[in-house]
């Protein structure tokens, strides 16, 4: 079993502050360390969640930084781990990382599996407050909460030291988890983000389903909004954009929105536009390392 091949994992299980239990799913060893797929009842979303995480070498040795990473639309927990090769450089720079899916699945909800950009995997990383929604799509209380004590509690890890990242619609969930948990983590970044969601599509279908009609609700959620009133320890965004994107090109992400919300509230961002780079993860990949080495500036320190 995990807890035989990692016995740290069974000392740590055995404390009583464990309330949650997890199901192993799969484990294989990878570049010195292992890549784990487990699941568990979660309380937030009242139902199976399920979540990657990269243990590297040493881990059973000393406590390591944690990096959260976010998956845009329509992924799962496998996008990340299968196609950004996010495993090597997470064995170089000595970080867990942590891979969630992107929205509770299976509650039976009418209209929930419609449409690829609302319900199954579109949680867009909010509390949902609308009657049909909230008693399951609360990923935002899953991710900066749930999740952080689970992992915390089960693995090897610093929980001063914890970061995110994420992707699209991810990217914009590392963005608002980060703006409005101050000090949670000590850094974040993001490829291609969903950065004002008030004003693109995606996000005006999702924050109607989720949160209602009252547009003022929704500005909770969204990064260049929670910019302007950021109070907290000093964060440095990194942002990359690929210019062929055509979400970028359809104004679903408008990253200069953002980063003139960060110009007029002192927020120091980095936005790298990409030449002829698109929204995959082929693009992703291309500059993972440079989001390791980002974070691992503020982990390591």
């Amino acid at each position: 079993s995990i807890f035989e091949r990692r016995p740290w994992m069974r000392a740590v299980a055995r404390g009583v502050h464990v309330a949650m239990a997890l199901t192993k799913v799969s484990s294989q060893k990878c570049f010195g360390g292992y890549q784990d797929v487990f699941s568990h009842d979660s309380t937030s979303t009242k139902c199976k969640m399920t979540f990657g995480v990269f243990s590297p070498d040493g881990v059973d040795k000393e406590k390591l930084p944690v990096l959260y990473w976010l998956s845009g639309l329509t992924c799962t927990h496998e996008n990340f781990m299968q196609k950004a090769g996010m495993q090597r450089l997470a064995a170089q720079y000595g970080v867990v990382v942590v891979v969630p899916d992107t929205s509770p699945r299976g509650c039976a909800i009418e209209g929930e599996n419609e449409s690829w950009d609302f319900g199954s995997g579109a949680g867009f990383y909010v509390d949902s407050t609308e009657e049909k929604w909230k008693e399951n799509y609360n990923m935002f209380s899953y991710i900066t909460q749930e999740l952080p004590t689970l992992i915390n509690s089960n693995f090897n890890v610093d929980s001063t030291r914890q970061s995110i990242f994420g992707h699209s619609m991810g990217g914009h969930g590392a963005l608002i988890c980060a703006l409005k948990n101050p000090g949670m983590y000590q850094s974040v970044s993001a490829f291609a983000p969903i950065c004002n969601p008030i004003e693109c599509p995606w996000g005006q279908k999702a924050f109607t389903g989720y949160l209602g009609s009252d547009r003022e609700t929704w500005k909770q959620y969204d990064a260049t909004e929670l910019v302007k009133k950021y109070n907290g320890p000093p964060l440095q965004v990194l942002i990359d954009q690929g210019s062929a994107d055509k979400f970028l090109i359809e104004n679903q992400l408008l990253p200069k929105n953002f980063v003139e919300a960060c110009r007029v509230s002192g927020m120091p961002v980095i936005l790298r536009m990409q030449e002829a780079y698109d929204h995959s993860y082929f693009f992703v990949s291309t500059f993972l390392e440079d989001h390791f080495k980002h974070h691992a500036q503020f982990l390591k320190s």
